[in-house]
């Protein structure tokens, strides 16, 4: 079963359980997913899928930040809450050391040097570890590699 129909089935038993919050997380990301399908060739690939659904609990948790940062408890409350139900939907990422791994593969196979062979290094690894692994972890240590 695709994504696109598990969550539609997820946001039936939303419904008849009346979880409005779980319910509005459910229905942002099919909406996010059928938007991506008609947009592009109709079918919403894997990739792209769990990239939507990862751009989306990143949004939801630096809105919850922000609420904090504001002192808008309510606020965070309904947004924490939203990336919880939306985080069960996310792949798994990968380890920290399986990262550094995959870094010092791709420095070696470009015989990366410095801190100016950067952006090839990302270049690689974007494409790569799309959806696997987070991009600032990804550059953090892209950067820690080259600069050591």
């Amino acid at each position: 079963m695709g994504l696109l129909e598990q969550v539609s089935t997820d946001i039936k038993k939303a419904m008849l359980a009346r979880e409005k919050d779980k319910l509005a997380a459910l229905r942002d990301i099919k909406a996010k997913l059928l938007l991506e399908s008609t947009s592009g060739n109709g079918e919403v690939t894997e990739a792209a899928a769990m990239k939507i659904v990862m751009k989306l609990h990143k949004q939801r948790i630096e809105t919850y930040d922000l609420y904090i940062k504001e002192g808008r408890e309510d606020l965070a409350a309904d947004e924490k809450s939203q990336a919880e139900v939306i985080s069960a939907y996310m792949p798994e990422l990968m380890s920290e050391d399986d990262i550094k791994v995959e870094v010092d593969n791709a420095i070696a196979s470009i015989g990366a040097s410095g801190p100016q062979d950067m952006g090839k290094v990302m270049g690689i690894l974007s494409g790569k570890l799309a959806g696997k692994a987070d991009g600032k972890v990804i550059a953090t240590l892209v950067k820690t590699a080259l600069l050591s």
